[in-house]
């Protein structure tokens, strides 16, 4: 696995030359002064991954914080049987490994990268250090987690209220949401059936059988590793 080290080429200015792109912005950044950002990105390395490569697994004692720069990835949950359960995407600028705020905490998740990507890590000794020199950081890193926390509390109500159609409608749109790409025909989605379902917690059978439906109405049309989401606007109208 390449790795690269902070410094060399600056081009990119004082949030991090060519370790992010142009642009790039982290909410675990925010409110920093350009030279703390300086100082966390210069203890940082950036990795590439490959797809379906595990960037952290499930109960296994922290060894690093993440943060992901290009591609895409998501968190999992163990289940019972040795499935997993789906809980949200990880896109550009998101944080991951956050049980480095207590060292010898485990990773309360499992991440695995769904696209080629790159990440910029730090290893648990100097994510912690900087935790304790840039306080703002550590907030950051605090505030995330609670957004995270949030986020599974809705998940959670949506999986013990919500309908299998309202689920899988609710997944589509807020993938569409995270990890969509407009286009002239609608919003492309980088979806197989069988992540569908995961997210949406019910069967393969089940997510085909709506997808085709849905498919018959033009809500959406479907191709090999893609969801193509014509009318988001019905199934939230619809379905919420």
């Amino acid at each position: 696995m390449k790795s690269e080290r902070a410094g060399g080429d600056r081009r990119g200015g004082a949030r991090g030359g060519q370790l992010t792109p142009p642009g790039f912005r982290s909410k675990l950044f925010e409110g920093l002064k350009p030279s703390e950002i300086t100082a966390v990105l210069a203890a940082a390395q950036r990795r590439k991954v490959s797809p379906d490569q595990v960037l952290q697994h499930e109960g296994t004692t922290v060894r690093r914080l993440s943060l992901l720069v290009t591609g895409l990835a998501a968190f999992y949950k163990g289940a019972p049987e040795g499935t997993h359960l789906f809980l949200r995407w990880i896109t550009p600028g998101d944080a991951f490994g956050l049980a480095a705020l207590r060292p010898g905490s485990p990773y309360l998740t499992t991440v695995k990268a769904l696209q080629e990507s790159s990440i910029l890590v730090w290893d648990r000794v100097s994510a912690y250090a900087l935790f304790s020199q840039i306080p703002r950081l550590a907030g950051n890193a605090y505030a995330v987690v609670g957004d995270y926390l949030s986020e599974l509390a809705d998940l959670l109500i949506a999986r013990t209220t919500q309908t299998a159609q309202q689920r899988i409608a609710r997944a589509l749109v807020q993938s569409a949401r995270q990890v969509g790409r407009a286009g002239t025909e609608g919003i492309e989605l980088p979806l197989t059936n069988e992540q569908l379902a995961e997210m949406a917690y019910v069967s393969l059978f089940t997510a085909s059988r709506q997808l085709s439906e849905w498919q018959n109405q033009g809500i959406l049309a479907k191709s090999r590793g893609k969801i193509l989401l014509r009318a988001p606007k019905r199934l939230d109208s619809q379905y919420f």
